[in-house]
């Protein structure tokens, strides 16, 4: 009743089914409406917009041969699961395949009569969604895996690229290190070189004047102390004559080194840029999008989920200075309208991941930095929404001054910092200069009263860490000249250069840093505190030491206008120097998400005492905010405790 070709026509015209779904159907004659047979169940195989393919086990005999001569049509309840219930349908019988070695298994090929548009509808949609879902699901996958594999090898050239560039900068400022410890020992040789040519000069003029006062004498007696002075004279141009070859020689050499020098100052300088950039981007990538806030310590296992409002205060500037506000807002949207702020004032710090407490310290001191970040972001952006959080900042400060005019650490403590006061003493100044309101001069003018009398003018020790605390603290000597600025220090009867000074002889330290290839380095810097004071050997400090190179930097601009330009320019070479001694610690970000960008390390050792009643965070490749932050702050000359920026 079938050849190949209808076979093949009718095949054609159906979709193959990757799951089976069962079929009940039962046979009826051709011209009635009675049924011959009770249910029989089949499962379908495909299905087609005119019919469908079942596939059926078991069939009587005698049943098979009324199939098979095409003497019966089928009653059909088809189970889809798209349907709510089963499709009813009539259909006829189109073809017949039975299975060799199976007499009782069929193939059934039927051809609808009757059947439910909207139902044949739903059956349709099924059959192409499931023919189509594999290969789509396929496509997707491979598209996805395609997606990661590029992004993975995307990630890795980028993580590869930024450690590169780090290290190149490492290597260049090793080489200039170099150089300029060469060109100042060439420098030393030759001036030493220029005196002993003028001294020998000096004597041979002597030798000449002498001869010629002999020779005008005509003495006999003379003749003999002539002869004395010629050979003097021929002896000491002689050594003149050596003198002043050594002294081409070494001429030579400090011309050679000098352009050395200009060609790894111009590399560096292009290094630099580029990596403060990335270090820039390291801040980005690691702001929290639901709270705003980003984690003071990527890679300490303790902390990591930190966020100091310190730290928030700094990244806000950063932030800041590069126009972007947006990331700014952040932060302050959280600190403005999320953060818990017992009596007015913030905490230490809070977790990043959904801003809760993570300290329940309160200082005056973060909150004080806050309020200047927000100052800045005023001005620069010339957004006023958040400058009613810096004054009630400043009135919950004002609260905690004395009668001296001291700021206590904060409302639970009883001690005072040099370093708070410092930032009091800005921040009052700061609000002043913004708001013109009095009420804040006044106070400015108090703490800076409170410093003369409790922080200032010992002779063996300059500033004080605190009331009644002689410790030295470095950060202190710093924030003086950025806070009080070098003239107002001059007023009050400081010496800012013995201040730099002092700091420099005591808390400069150089120290060996193993980076994470395992290269060590040679890296002078600051200290946390004199190193005699502590047993744990010499430790630099990337965010104090990016301190010392502003207040150098601010020192060079005041002798600048005051028009002493060795000055100026000798105190700016120091602030050169000291920054080029941070680009070796440029570490690049051990996170995933950071993709190698380049941070600093707190300190060249983790998990060390620093002498103030903290630890170094642990981890040696752990990236720290303020580190970073003060050093973008160095590099490009921003002094945050100063609004003229």
């Amino acid at each position: 009743m079938r050849t190949e070709d209808h076979l093949g026509k009718e095949r054609r015209k159906y979709i193959r089914l990757d799951t089976v779904f069962p079929v009940q159907f039962r046979l009826m004659p051709l011209d009635g409406e009675s049924f011959i047979s009770g249910w029989l169940l089949g499962f379908t195989s495909d299905v087609g917009h005119g019919g469908i393919c079942l596939s059926v086990n078991a069939l009587d005999p005698q049943l098979a041969k009324l199939i098979r001569e095409q003497q019966v049509k089928i009653s059909l309840e088809i189970e889809m699961p798209l349907l709510k219930s089963p499709a009813a349908a009539r259909a006829k019988i189109a073809w017949v395949k039975d299975f060799p070695g199976n007499p009782t298994r069929y193939l059934l090929g039927l051809t609808y009569e009757d059947i439910d548009p909207g139902q044949k509808a739903m059956i349709m949609r099924y059959a192409w969604t499931r023919k189509l879902f594999i290969p789509a699901l396929v496509t997707v996958i491979l598209i996805l895996g395609f997606g990661v594999a590029v992004n993975t090898y995307t990630s890795f050239r980028l993580v590869k690229s930024n450690r590169a560039l780090i290290e190149q900068l490492v290597q260049v400022s090793q080489e200039a290190g170099l150089a300029k410890e060469r060109a100042g020992q060439i420098t030393k040789e030759r001036e030493g070189l220029e005196g002993k040519i003028r001294s020998l000069q000096s004597r041979i003029q002597s030798a000449e004047e002498e001869k010629a006062a002999l020779e005008k004498g005509l003495k006999t007696e003379s003749e003999q102390k002539l002869g004395e002075l010629n050979a003097l004279v021929g002896k000491l141009s002689k050594d003149k004559v050596s003198l002043q070859g050594q002294l081409a020689s070494l001429q030579r050499q400090e011309s050679a080194i000098s352009e050395e020098l200009q060609r790894l100052d111009k590399t560096k300088g292009h290094l630099e840029k580029a990596n403060f950039d990335k270090m820039y981007r390291w801040l980005t990538v690691h702001q929290n999008p639901h709270t705003g806030l980003v984690m003071s310590f990527e890679g300490d296992s303790d902390i990591k989920n930190w966020a100091f409002t310190y730290d928030q205060s700094l990244v806000i500037q950063v932030y800041n200075n590069f126009s972007d506000f947006h990331r700014a807002r952040k932060i302050l949207d959280f600190f403005a309208h999320s953060a818990e702020r017992p009596g007015g004032l913030y905490l230490n710090a809070y977790y990043a991941s959904n801003g809760g407490p993570a300290e329940y310290s309160l200082h005056c001191g973060p909150n004080i930095w806050l309020g200047i970040a927000i100052l800045h972001y005023t001005k620069r952006s010339q957004d006023p929404t958040y400058l009613y959080l810096a004054e009630e900042i400043a009135q919950a400060i004002m609260v905690l001054q004395d009668a001296e005019g001291g700021v206590r650490g904060g409302p639970d403590t009883r001690w005072y910092a040099t370093e708070h006061n410092l930032d009091a003493y800005a921040f009052f100044n700061m609000l002043y200069k913004m708001t013109g309101k009095q009420q804040y001069l006044t106070a400015s003018n108090k703490v800076l009263q409170w410093l003369q009398q409790h922080t200032y003018g010992q002779q063996d020790i300059p500033i004080k860490r605190g009331k009644g605390d002689s410790t030295i603290a470095t950060d202190t000597y710093a924030w003086s000249i950025a806070a009080i600025g070098p003239a107002k220090l001059e007023e009050i009867g400081m010496n800012p250069e013995n201040i730099l000074e002092f700091a420099e002889k005591n808390c400069a330290v150089e120290v060996a840093y193993t980076r994470l290839q395992g290269r060590t380095v040679n890296i002078k810097g600051f200290d946390f505190a004199p190193q005699i004071n502590v047993s744990r050997g010499a430790v630099v400090s990337s965010e104090w030491t990016a301190q010392m190179v502003m207040a150098f930097k601010i020192l060079g601009d005041y002798y600048e206008t005051k028009g002493e330009k060795n000055k100026a320019l000798a105190y700016k070479m120091k602030a050169d120097g000291y920054l080029d001694e941070l680009g070796k610690m440029i570490i690049s970000s051990p996170s995933p998400s950071g993709q190698g960008e380049g941070c600093l390390p707190y300190a060249t050792q983790d998990d060390v005492d620093t002498g103030h009643g903290w630890r170094t965070p642990k981890g040696n490749s752990t990236g720290s905010i303020s580190g970073t932050a003060y050093t973008i702050f160095a590099y490009y000359n921003y002094n945050p405790l100063d609004l003229k920026n």
